[in-house]
């Protein structure tokens, strides 16, 4: 019976298990950026600097400051929106700062990430 062409068992050699491990580090790398992604704070301010919105890597709101001054009984649309507007200026910093580093950790490869 002749020998199989295959060298180094059924994993094909040293190739397969060095990419591998490289799949587990890059798993490992990004287990670790998502942690300190989501413990991480972004911030933004709206209306002059009226309100001031936090959130974190969750995409949750952690702190909401809003200037005495701009608060107006006659003009509580104006407050909604600025509100808005922080939070989500907030919110898309925590979106870029974590597309950039996922873009860092793949090297700009599309990862379906």
């Amino acid at each position: 019976m002749a020998k199989s062409g295959f060298r180094g068992g059924p994993m094909g050699g040293g190739m397969n298990m060095n990419m591998v491990r490289q799949a587990q580090k890059m798993q490992q790398d990004m287990l670790k950026m998502q942690q300190e992604l989501e413990a991480a704070e972004y911030e933004a301010t709206s209306g002059g600097g009226m309100v001031t919105a936090k959130v974190s890597g969750k995409h949750e709101v952690v702190s909401l400051t809003i200037d005495p001054e701009a608060v107006d009984p006659e003009d509580v649309e104006m407050l909604q929106d600025v509100i808005i507007a922080a939070v989500n200026e907030a919110m898309r910093k925590a979106d870029a700062a974590q597309a950039e580093q996922m873009n860092r950790l793949t090297g700009g490869l599309n990862l379906g990430f």
